[in-house]
């Protein structure tokens, strides 16, 4: 992979890192009451290389118009909601030109951009900031999520508590419950709250009796009072006439364990009524009916080590609280997405075979009809008013994610002119699939480079382990490597979604197994290809996916090297240690975790590994990644030379966390695994270190500009 001075000369972006890491990264999707405004984000590379900015651009919902940005700043925007008049809130870093110079560094605040034109003002700003905003469709209604300190009952309580502790440079959190962190953050001292955003008297002047002053600031009313934490990561709904919102909250039991019930708030006085509740059971994602008469929500019977998790649709009568199941009897995992403004059917969207199409279900009789058929998985759909055509993000393993316009009655998909284009691929893709011992059908995608000649193949295994392969991904794109001559196997073997109930239970509580095996055949189907080279393989997964990397090279020697991300290696330590172990002890048994751990079989690894693990990963703690590299050195089948080196490696970053989400760590990541595979699937000599490594010794062009800085600063 180039970088630098060579990357015009670069065929693609896939060629060279740089130009790899600056491409615009498309997200999220509003669309105005009214229709005739659609609003997305681009997160696009800061200058100095190290971080994504994001803004908002608008879309013409016609596809007439080119895309074109609304805002712009070092800080970025983003969340952004429509209000029912068409103004639009987000939020934002950015420096508020009103405030006086100096002070706190910024922290996001709400802004807001008239319907009617004209620049963002910052409408509300409080300490620790804003964390989401959303609004009614049919009513003035503005609902607010931010942090809230534990002790603090009003806003003035929360700025005081807040100033004591940074005044003190204390960051220390006392728990008294579980979690006490998340991803790749601690939980705590504040807690989410959700508040009604409304007019501040107080600061609002007069301005006539059918004006609206779209610069007045706003004020918090508290409307979850006692809730704290059981609101962490949890995703409200607004009604769309604004009297309540819906909630999943978090019920906490004996011993660590917690179940998910959802509540209702009335957003006039903070009334709250549990709807949903069941010790045994999970409710979540409410999508509110346009009427505010009705819910869908995914309803769930907690996992056991024997019963894997099957999350079904159910339609909630607000008014009786009666809860009616819908189309039961398909055999897919989806999400509700929209509702038909009729209120007739609701739109979803579910893997299915390698793809994410939306779906339509009738409400009234459960039927389902797939909408979208196209070779793309599909996210944050919105409907038109007159419920005609609805909009959403697209993407496949061909293109990155980019706004469609659907036809709901005929189904056709038109990209609209967006504010990023499609990169051009190294190669093509192509399906694949195998039948395995037991009778059952594997699939998968497969990248070809397009160079002539049998192609080394890299099996990168995916996540979750509850997903699929059937959406563009930055983080693991398989064309970097195709770039680099490579074909890329993307299976989904056992416990992946979209197959079926029975294809997710294969796999349940027996990762060793038929997932293993699954993979086994695919790869075997696949290096019987005539433009493969089944003498050149190496095994790839982060995640669920590292595990398996780490299960495989304990399990046969078939691969040239296995680079493992962020994976679980000593299952009878993990479940204690990981963010929700709740969840890990509904996932297996004692006795099914020793007979699916791959630390026991350490000494049977003579495959050279690469482990990757950031310190910040709290969902496979950075312990996993230590033991499984003290392992390899002590105990791998892997000779050792005299000082104890190994043909090992171990790519640490202090602050990453599940992922790699700093562009300069994914230029280092990629660099790494790019030269570890060469030397031991290629068979090229061990390729030079990227310098920021500081492994490698200083070029002269290096050396120079140092002495340059040198000779300046004196």
């Amino acid at each position: 992979m180039t970088s630098g001075d060579d990357a015009q000369a670069a065929p693609t972006v896939f060629h060279d890192l740089d130009r790899y890491v600056a491409v615009p990264r498309l997200s999220g999707l509003a669309l105005s009451p009214d229709g005739s405004r659609l609003v997305t984000t681009v997160s696009t590379l800061g200058p100095k290389g190290t971080s994504y900015g994001s803004a908002l651009w608008e879309v013409d919902p016609t596809g007439a118009r080119p895309a074109f940005r609304l805002t712009r700043s070092a800080k970025g925007e983003a969340g952004a909601a429509f209000s029912h008049d068409g103004d639009l809130y987000f939020t934002s870093a950015r420096p508020d030109p009103d405030a006086a110079e100096g002070g706190d560094e910024p922290v996001p605040a709400l802004w807001r951009i008239p319907a009617v034109g004209g620049e963002a003002r910052v409408v509300l700003s409080r300490p620790g900031g804003v964390g989401g905003v959303l609004c009614a469709r049919d009513a003035e209604r503005t609902l607010v999520s931010a942090g809230l300190m534990a002790g603090a009952r009003t806003e003035t309580e929360h700025k005081a508590l807040s100033t004591v502790r940074k005044d003190a440079s204390v960051d220390a959190i006392l728990h008294d419950g579980y979690p006490i962190r998340f991803w790749d953050h601690d939980l705590g001292p504040s807690h989410p709250a959700l508040f009604v955003a409304e007019p501040d008297p107080e600061a609002t002047e007069p301005t006539g009796p059918t004006t609206v002053d779209h610069e007045a600031p706003l004020r918090l009313r508290l409307v979850s009072e006692g809730l704290g934490r059981a609101l962490e990561e949890q995703t409200p709904a607004v009604s769309p006439d604004g009297t309540f919102a819906l909630t999943p909250v978090t019920v906490f039991q004996a011993r660590g364990d917690q179940h998910t019930a959802l509540v209702r708030i009335d957003l006039a006085d903070g009334t709250r009524t549990t709807v949903l509740d069941d010790p045994d059971g999970e409710f979540y994602s409410p999508l509110i009916s346009p009427d505010s008469a009705r819910a869908v929500v995914v309803a769930d019977s907690k996992s056991s080590p024997q019963r894997a998790p099957h999350p079904r649709l159910s339609v909630l009568d607000l008014a009786g609280g009666e809860l009616t199941p819908l189309a039961h009897e398909w055999d897919r995992w989806s999400r509700p997405v929209a509702w038909l403004p009729d209120g007739s059917a609701v739109l979803v969207v579910a893997d299915d075979d390698g793809r994410g199409p939306v779906f339509r279900i009738e409400v009234a009789t459960g039927e389902v009809t797939q909408v979208t058929h196209d070779d793309a998985t599909y996210s944050d759909v919105v409907v038109a008013p007159d419920g005609t055509v609805a909009y959403g993000l697209r993407s496949s393993y061909t293109y990155p994610s980019e706004v469609v316009r659907i036809d709901l009655a005929g189904g056709e998909v038109t990209r609209l002119s967006g504010p990023v284009e499609r990169p051009e691929l190294p190669g093509r893709l192509e399906e694949v699939e195998t039948t395995t011992a037991d009778g059952v059908r594997v699939r998968g995608w497969l990248a070809l480079p397009d160079s002539a000649g049998p192609a080394p193949l890299l099996l990168w295994v995916h996540g979750g382990p509850l997903g699929s392969w059937n959406a563009w991904t930055w983080r693991w794109n398989p064309w970097l490597m195709v770039a680099q001559g490579y074909a890329v196997l993307l299976p989904d073997p056992a416990l992946s979604t979209g197959y079926g109930q029975d294809f997710i239970q294969r796999g349940w509580g027996a990762w060793g197994k038929a997932p293993y095996t699954d993979l086994m055949a695919v790869t075997d189907a696949v290096e019987a290809r005539e433009d493969i080279d089944a003498t050149r393989t190496a095994a790839m997964g982060g995640s669920f996916g590292g595990y398996m990397a780490n299960w495989i090279a304990g399990h046969t020697d078939r691969f040239k090297a296995v680079v493992t991300h962020a994976s679980l290696w000593a299952l009878d330590g993990f479940g204690q240690t990981t963010d929700a172990a709740f969840y890990w002890q509904r996932e297996m048994t004692e006795e099914m975790g020793l007979a699916n751990s791959p630390h026991l079989h350490v000494g049977d690894i003579v495959t050279p590994m690469l482990v990757i693990h950031g310190d910040k990963d709290y969902r496979v703690p950075i312990g996993e990644g230590l033991r499984l590299w003290y392992d390899l050195l002590a105990h791998s089948g892997l000779p050792a030379a005299e000082d104890g080196s190994t043909a090992h490696r171990f790519l640490y970053f202090p602050h990453e966390n599940h992922w790699i989400m700093a562009p300069q760590h994914a230029k280092v990541w990629y660099a790494v695994v790019n030269g570890f595979l060469a030397q031991h699937v290629l068979g090229e000599e061990p390729a030079e270190l990227p310098a920021v490594l500081g492994r490698t010794p200083a070029t002269p062009a290096q050396l120079e500009a140092v002495a340059g800085s040198d000779e300046h600063d004196d």
